[in-house]
């Protein structure tokens, strides 16, 4: 048997021996059947407009979930969040490090959605009622309703937690200089951006989009 012949099988039977590597890229699974009192109340959380974790977005309402709204959620791997967006109200660039999202058009809009993938490729679509789109995860994405009426919508994710990144706020946590750098402007420039950031609430008001007419998309 040639040297390079012995060698390999050696190294084979190396690796079949050792252990195997798990990734796990989600939640992990859970101890138990749930966590909490096991009362039947426990179980629904009512009105998540009122109770759930509620802001508002440029134009919109946005209300989401977790352990610490919706204990019965813990340990589940799952998460849902509401939307109202009104006419040319939208959802800004944002991300999701922990999560993917479907999102569902219940009623009112259209709606415009995308993202852009890892090789800079933008995704965009129009979503009408009833209609399903995908944000994978760690995907930075928008919606906004280009329609003529509030937009009712619903996302699940596949995490308790998914995370949550504004894109233009993350952005402007960082050195000034960084960003100017980034956009290959001076730092007073990227100061006077900064100073124009949408203050966030919770209520549902006409965001002042330059260039939105309801009902006309930009595709």
């Amino acid at each position: 048997m040639d040297w390079r012949e012995g060698v390999a099988i050696l190294l084979l039977g190396f690796i079949s021996a050792w252990p195997p590597i798990v990734i796990h890229a989600a939640d992990p699974d859970p101890v138990s059947d749930f966590v909490g009192d096991g009362i039947a109340e426990s179980f629904v959380l009512r009105d998540i407009f009122v109770n759930g974790d509620v802001s508002n977005t440029t134009g919109g309402v946005r209300a989401g979930l977790g352990p610490k709204f919706f204990p019965a959620q813990t340990n589940q791997g799952v998460s849902i969040t509401r939307f109202l967006i009104a006419p040319c109200g939208f959802n800004p660039p944002q991300t999701h490090p922990r999560g993917t999202e479907m999102l569902t058009l219940l009623e009112g809009g259209p709606l415009e959605v995308g993202f852009v993938d890892t090789e800079g490729q933008t995704h965009i679509n129009i979503l009408h009622p009833n209609d399903v789109t995908c944000f994978p995860r760690g995907m930075m994405h928008f919606t906004h309703n280009v329609g003529t009426e509030v937009a009712n919508a619903v996302s699940g994710f596949n995490s308790q937690d998914p995370g949550f990144m504004l894109e233009a706020v993350g952005m402007f946590h960082l050195p000034a200089k960084v960003v100017a750098g980034a956009f290959n402007q001076s730092q007073d420039f990227v100061n006077k951006i900064n100073q124009t950031m949408y203050a966030f609430g919770n209520h549902l008001v006409r965001s002042e989009v330059d260039g939105c007419v309801p009902g006309r998309s930009s595709l």
